[in-house]
């Protein structure tokens, strides 16, 4: 496949002229800043915070792409997965046009929700019943208006992989770009399609310090792809778009590589003891299996069990209006007690409808 980036691109980009911040003409860290019009007082918290943070996250980057195997020119880095999600779409997609991006429901909703902010059509392929991925229908649906194909593996809400195989066919046979979420890769048994980025030019790879890191509160996402790619989306990102005290904080978790691996595998242990119990419950229909960090389950009575669960203060995420969902709820992996707390409602539960 002779894949071009350019010609996807949206025209007007070839020749847009970025904004060019004040740390984009002198990257130093010593010496007079006069240049950003900043306060040279000081910050009016206990931390000085009164420069503006390096906008292309050198640092960090120099640190993250080691553990990831790319060069720092591959990386992107944004407020979460939900700024690349969103600067792709307005990367590739013409508004108001036949342009479309294709999606494989159900899926994490952003992908959607970002074509529709940016006035762009969205094409759905449901995966199947079992949450694979219909390769063949995808690849009858995509067409030469086909911008972006979203794959998320493992998916979110069922919580599994979708086959690797599959999803390299999909790559490998379409002339669009095809982005592949792996918010949860890091609680999973198969490796991440980062490896797969050189051989192919048209795969973008997402991820997230917001799961396995523990650092959802500072909201930072990652996307993998060619340096033409992140050259674009660093394009047309906003100058500064990671503050300060995030790249600090994100320098110190790049060091504690051993301490989220630890975390994972405590979760990891703690799914399938969770799944464990549930499956005892009558009230429990079906356990989907699950390679991230939640389990999609189906209830006899979702509703009910919702219901009662969040009079407890006991919240997980409903989910039964979502395609091939009905009656699941997506509950996410806790500690030893908050799912032990979980699991003796669910047993009161239990008791109560069987009375």
């Amino acid at each position: 496949m002779n894949f071009q980036l350019s010609a996807l691109l949206r025209p007007h980009l070839l020749t847009l002229t970025p904004y060019s911040s004040a740390r984009d003409e002198y990257s130093g860290t010593e010496g007079i800043f006069l240049d950003a019009n900043e306060n040279p007082l000081g910050s009016t918290t206990s931390v000085a915070v009164n420069r503006y943070p390096d906008p292309y996250q050198a640092a960090v980057k120099a640190k993250l792409a080691p553990i990831k195997g790319l060069r720092p020119t591959q990386i992107f880095l944004g407020n979460g997965s939900d700024e690349a999600i969103d600067l792709l779409v307005r990367a590739f997609c013409e508004p108001a046009t036949d342009e479309h991006i294709l999606i494989t429901p159900p899926t994490y909703g952003m992908y959607e929700v970002s074509a529709n902010v940016n006035n762009v059509g969205v094409l759905k392929v449901p995966l199947t019943p079992d949450f694979a991925l219909d390769t063949e229908a995808v690849l009858a649906a995509v067409t030469p208006h086909t911008k972006l194909v979203w794959l998320c593996s493992p998916n979110n809400p069922s919580g599994n992989l979708l086959d690797r195989a599959a999803m390299l066919h999909v790559v490998e046979s379409v002339a669009c770009l095809v982005v592949v979420d792996e918010a949860y890769i890091d609680f999973a048994p198969e490796t991440s399609l980062v490896p797969e980025l050189d051989a192919h030019p048209n795969l973008v790879v997402i991820q997230t310090f917001s799961k396995a890191w523990g650092l959802a509160g500072l909201r930072v996402g990652m996307a993998f792809g060619s340096e033409e790619l992140i050259g674009v989306l660093n394009k047309i990102k906003p100058p500064y778009n990671l503050n300060a005290l995030t790249q600090q904080h994100l320098l110190e978790a790049l060091g504690r590589v051993s301490e989220k691996e630890e975390m994972v595998r405590q979760i990891g242990a703690n799914r399938e003891a969770l799944r464990q119990h549930l499956a005892e419950l009558p009230i429990v229909e079906r356990i989907f299996a699950s390679d991230s960090n939640q389990l999609l389950v189906r209830f006899t009575d979702s509703k009910a069990v919702f219901s009662y669960l969040l009079d407890q203060k006991v919240i997980v995420r409903d989910r039964s209006k979502v395609l091939l969902c009905d009656n699941c709820l997506r509950i996410s992996v806790g500690t030893v007690a908050e799912d032990a707390r979980l699991l003796a409602l669910l047993e009161e539960f239990s008791v109560g409808v069987e009375r």
